[in-house]
């Protein structure tokens, strides 16, 4: 009987945040994540022997986290959770609050209610650090260091050890000596990380695969150029070729793996997806057995739509008597579970993906073939939306996976060995990202930043190749080049643009450019004077407009007039994404307004998305007071029809969704104040909410509260 082959890949990835000049650890997310996600993604499997899967180690971050383990790195989010709370500086204070809320607010913030309790005084205070100073004691200032650390801890630290188990039964008025046993067991935690990965992939249960050593974009390192391939018409800086520095990290990502794990990986995961022809090469001639990307870059090579039949199956590379086994990862499962599960029942989730790769896997299986299904993504950045970090929604997967007999998790490798690869002679360039490279290159910041790279680069070949370079020592030659290597990295060209967004930009920024800035010292020169300048220029803000006066719009599906909504609040969705490349959303924008006697919606949607959407279902939960929220349910039907519940709801679509709710039929007083939240779901599942967090406020209102 035909099989199905699952290939679960997780990527296991931060940038390098460690400033090798000073020592100190710009950023906490390595350590942090190896707190809540490395070890245990991986002993999850504990219990599923069944389960195989394949985990890629990203080199440049296992470094760190072994530096933490053995006391050598540090970083100043872990000293101010450590100091003194008596002895809090007012700058460390305000540190302290800039920075410690930086955790989902629902499923870390909100599952310690100490936590949140902070939380909700600090968005008090507008989030202004002056103002919250003044409403932070001695003791909300350590109950706030100590659960900004425990937050992270994983379910496994929760649950095996007593005294971490026993801090979070605690809750509140924490003690130094608490803190103080925080920063012990981190210590602690993070020294068995490594051991995790060496026991699992001993005993044949994982495969462990890895990435170019400092995370780079290949095909831009080797020939920047590349990137016209996808897009012509694409503005590029300078052309960066060096395709030496992307077989150096290649092969010091496998001697990085055969020391610490006594092997050299077979697989590759190339940074993002990225592939092209000259790195595919590279790879095979560094060793590399098989490498995976995405199925829209399968799709550009193939020159067809990539689906079911097309992704879920190996094929081979072949050129100028190199080889390479490649598999195509299936991106709408992949973002299922980076992006949409979170927000449902872990079994309803299992269950819904395990059905969704039968059906997709139906006809393979009846022709008589094989299907090989890989889904790869981000092991980390996921977990935070998922309730108790996705242990559950984890185990519910694994164990269904366990019981179906017609379902195999294997790593890579034991699937490739299973079937017959499809012959390649040749892959488009581009990465997992709209089978292009626009994420790291072609927006003013990016290229900018590579023009950074490229002179220091050239800098230090003219350097170290010449008389004055020989006075140089070994060892500051070797510094000038890791410091390059590190500012290949494709993180800082993540943060660089209008696509991503985080709180800690600046620092991103700030990181790049002091790496390419120790390029210089470390050949006894002074750094360029524009690299203290922020490479930053993009201003990164929400779209929100409240409501300025009372609208009666028509609700007929169409803006049969500019006025008819003038008055209206207008939420934009917000497009750019954070760690993890989010898919693009449906709906466009949230229009709002109100009468005396009416909430009015209007729901505008991404002109693509329009014929996709019957069958599709609003969901609008209001809150109008202490009492539970109000649900409302609009479902589109065929033709544009909209079935209302409940039925005084007036609803139509058409360009537009348009919704008429009246406050009598749903029980709110006038003069109420009205909390409210619209989400979007097709066939059960959540895929947009507006607001993405909270809700949007208006209240019910008469003539005479605006104009009187």
């Amino acid at each position: 009987m035909p099989n199905i082959y699952l290939c679960v890949l997780w990527h296991m990835h931060q940038p390098f945040y460690k400033d090798l000049i000073s020592g100190e650890y710009k950023l906490p997310w390595t350590r942090l994540h190896a707190l809540k996600d490395y070890r245990g993604m991986v002993r999850v499997l504990e219990d599923f022997p069944r389960i195989h899967q394949t985990f890629n180690v990203v080199p440049s971050m296992m470094v760190q986290v072994q530096e933490y383990a053995e006391g050598r790195a540090s970083d100043p989010f872990l000293k101010s959770a450590l100091k003194d709370t008596e002895s809090l500086t007012e700058e460390e204070q305000g540190f302290i609050l800039r920075y410690f809320f930086q955790a989902d607010p629902v499923r870390m913030i909100g599952r310690y209610p100490r936590y949140a309790e902070l939380f909700d005084t600090w968005r008090a205070a507008d989030r202004n650090v002056v103002r919250a100073r003044r409403m932070f004691g001695v003791q909300a200032f350590r109950d706030l260091q100590v659960l900004s650390q425990l937050a992270w801890f994983d379910e496994d630290s929760l649950a095996g050890d007593p005294e971490v188990r026993e801090l979070a039964l605690k809750g509140r008025g924490y003690s130094a000596g608490d803190q103080a046993l925080l920063g012990r067991r981190q210590s602690e935690f993070l020294a068995t990380v490594l051991p995790a990965y060496k026991e699992f992939a001993e005993r044949g249960q994982i495969e462990l695969s890895t990435t170019p050593f400092y995370h780079p974009i290949l095909p831009l390192v080797c020939d920047s150029e590349i990137a016209r391939v996808s897009r012509p018409d694409v503005p590029l800086p300078t052309r960066f070729r060096y395709p030496q520095d992307a077989c150096l990290q290649l092969e010091r990502a496998r001697r990085y793996m055969l020391e610490k794990f006594g092997h050299e990986p077979a697989g590759l995961w190339p940074s993002e997806g990225s592939v092209s022809d000259e790195a595919l090469g590279i790879a095979a001639d560094t060793g590399f057995r098989w490498a995976a990307t995405d199925n829209g870059v399968l799709a550009r090579t193939l020159g067809v739509l990539a689906g079911a039949a097309e992704t879920y199956r190996p094929y081979v590379w072949r050129s100028g008597g190199r080889e390479l086994r490649l598999l195509f990862r299936d991106q709408f499962l992949s973002d299922l579970v980076g992006f949409v599960y979170s927000k449902v029942e872990a079994g309803q989730a299992a269950g819904d993906l395990l059905n969704r790769i039968r059906d997709n896997c139906r006809l393979i299986l009846e022709s008589g073939r094989d299907a090989l299904v890989p889904i790869i993504l981000d092991g980390e950045n996921a977990w935070e939306y998922y309730e108790q970090n996705g242990r559950p929604f984890l185990r519910e997967l694994y164990r269904r996976i366990s019981e179906d007999s017609g379902i195999q998790a294997l790593t890579v490798s034991e699937a490739l060995e299973r079937m017959e690869p499809e012959p390649l002679g040749h892959i488009f360039p581009a990465s997992w990202i709209g089978a292009n490279f626009d994420i790291w290159i072609g927006d003013s910041e990016d290229n900018q930043a590579w023009e950074y790279l490229l002179a220091a680069r050239r800098t230090y070949d003219r350097v170290t190749q010449s008389p004055e370079g020989a006075a140089l020592s070994r060892e500051n030659k070797e510094l000038a080049l890791e410091e390059l290597l590190i500012a290949e990295g494709s993180d800082w060209f993540w943060w660089y643009g209008p696509q991503h967004d985080s709180a800690n930009r600046p620092e991103f920024d700030r990181l790049f450019r002091d790496h390419i800035s120790n390029v210089y010292r470390a050949l006894g020169l002074a750094p360029p004077e524009e690299l203290a300048r922020p490479i930053l220029r993009v201003p990164v803000r929400d779209f929100h407009v409240a409501p300025s006066g009372p609208i009666q719009p028509a609700i007929d599906g169409e803006v049969t007039s500019f006025f008819e909504w003038l008055g209206a609040g207008v939420y934009r969705v917000d497009i750019r994404s954070g760690a993890m490349h989010g898919r693009a959303p449906l709906a466009r924008e949230l229009h709002y307004g109100h009468d005396a006697s009416n909430l009015y919606l209007r729901l505008d949607f991404e002109p693509l998305a329009l014929t996709a959407l019957a069958g599709a279902e609003v969901r609008i939960s209001l809150l109008a007071g202490p009492d539970a929220a109000i649900p409302v349910r609009l479902v589109i039907g065929e033709g544009g029809t909209v079935a209302c519940e409940p039925a005084a709801v007036a609803a139509a679509f058409g360009k537009v969704l348009e919704a008429r709710l009246p406050y009598a039929a749903l029980g709110i007083e006038p003069g109420r104040a009205v909390q409210f939240q619209v989400s979007l779901w097709l066939e059960g599942l959540p895929m947009d909410s507006l607001p993405a967090e909270g809700r949007l406020k208006c209240r019910t209102a008469t003539p005479a509260d605006w104009y009187g």
